[in-house]
């Protein structure tokens, strides 16, 4: 009889393990809390705590056979052990429904058995509460990424380039937030949902954006970002399979995605979309995303911002060269989406699309009204577009203002250093 394999206790292994485990089952662990205790904040203090114990006991034990149901056993067991020996939590779990779950020493367990079988819902439950309108937009990010993916408030704080206490006092004044407020796990239903639905997705694009091109710092891409984007969109789409913004989100996110390593040069300087090596894609995902996609306008009657975006990725994907883009139909989508959600951003980019269906004379007219109206004058894109087009009408020098005043207003330093070369300087592009 071959003798049982010693446990693994190696620190290193054992932390890389728990830190793996805790992405995947953070949010399923907090959820199964959450319900045993009614407090979205405390749930996930108690999370943590599981978490901190794990980090001090298994590389002493030995890594468990089941690290998830460890993590969710001894998260619940604390929880427990609040209850009890807590009046107050007790007494407000009783006057909100929970008494037939608070008798004698089957305090939790019918609780914690029931929150098994409702796991999926109590997940989906728990990414609408840190999406919760009643908190900013910075609050629901960090939040996000603590309660569903599972980051540290160090890996957070790295991310967004500021500092472990700031993100720390962002992350306590959401819950605090979420208490008072009476925010529970549930997924909202009827004329509720679209909104609330719309802030999750706002929550996950805005953390993909931030990966996909970084507004600060010098690095244009932060892939780790990216990544959790993308899992976190998996996973509402698997919890919500008939929403198709779900869908368009998930299939626009995996298409820009499929572009990064054709993104960067050799010298980690940026590479313009028309100006990558197309081989360089990531056609496996794109072929995911198209996937997506179809399921989106299956489910869609009038599509939706997401779904149009995505179709206006798509039609950059299935061009195997930048001749073969369907710039006609970008426009298009582009008058959709304008109608579907007006913005200046979506202005310019239809703007862009312009350019190549049209040419850069009727695409100036267009910036230079946005310019007039002033609504995106902090943006260093519209100068940037601005001095693209005046390039392809011969007006160079306006060209190289134009880029120069792009560049002296992003604050990423890839990004600025693209511009001034555009502009033809050879200064530092560090401030």
């Amino acid at each position: 009889m071959t003798p049982p394999a010693p446990p693994v206790t190696d620190p290193d292994v054992v932390r890389r393990t728990l830190e793996a485990v805790w992405r995947m089952e953070a949010a399923k662990v907090t959820a199964v809390v959450a319900r045993v205790v009614g407090d979205i904040g405390l749930a996930e203090d108690l999370a943590q705590d599981a978490f901190l114990q794990a980090l001090e006991q298994w590389p002493r034990d030995g890594l468990p056979d089941k690290p998830g149901a460890w993590l969710t056993a001894t998260a619940r067991r604390r929880a427990i052990d609040r209850i009890r020996r807590d009046v107050n939590l007790r007494d407000k779990l009783q006057q909100v429904g929970h008494a037939e779950e608070l008798r004698a020493a089957d305090l939790a367990e019918a609780g914690f058995d029931r929150a098994l079988e409702d796991i999926d819902d109590d997940v989906l439950g728990l990414v609408f509460a840190a999406c919760h309108p009643v908190l900013t937009a910075q609050a629901r990010i960090s939040l996000t990424l603590r309660m569903i993916g599972g980051l540290t408030t160090r890996e957070i704080a790295r991310a967004f380039l500021t500092t472990e206490s700031t993100i720390g006092q962002r992350i306590s004044r959401a819950k605090k937030a979420l208490r008072a407020d009476g925010v529970t796990i549930e997924v909202p239903s009827g004329a509720d949902l679209p909104p609330r639905l719309a802030s999750v997705l706002e929550v996950v694009y805005l953390i993909f954006n931030e990966g996909y091109a970084a507004t600060s710092g010098r690095d244009w891409v932060r892939g780790d970002l990216m990544e959790e984007a993308i899992r976190l969109g998996r996973v509402l789409a698997a919890f919500a399979p008939q929403e198709p913004e779900v869908h368009g989100l998930v299939a626009l996110m995996e298409i820009q995605a499929s572009r990064t390593r054709a993104r960067m040069a050799a010298d980690g300087s940026p590479v313009l979309l028309l100006d990558q090596d197309r081989t360089r894609w990531d056609w496996s995902l794109i072929r995911h995303a198209l996937g997506a996609l179809d399921r989106a306008t299956q489910l869609s009657g009038i599509p939706g911002p997401y779904v149009l975006q995505a179709a206006i990725a798509a039609c950059h994907a299935r061009a195997r060269t930048p001749d073969e883009t369907d710039w006609a139909r970008i426009v298009t989508l582009y008058d959709e989406l304008a109608r579907v959600r007006p913005s200046p951003v979506v202005d310019l980019n239809r703007a862009v699309a312009m350019a190549y269906a049209a040419g850069p004379g009727p695409a100036l007219a267009v910036v230079d009204r946005l310019v007039e109206s002033g609504s995106l004058a902090d943006y260093h894109l519209l100068p940037s577009v601005r001095g693209d087009l005046l390039r392809k009408l011969g007006r160079e020098e306006e060209a190289r203002e134009e880029f120069r005043r792009a560049a002296a207003m992003t604050d990423n330093a890839a990004e600025r250093r693209l511009l001034l070369e555009r502009a033809g300087d050879d200064g530092p592009a560090d401030p």
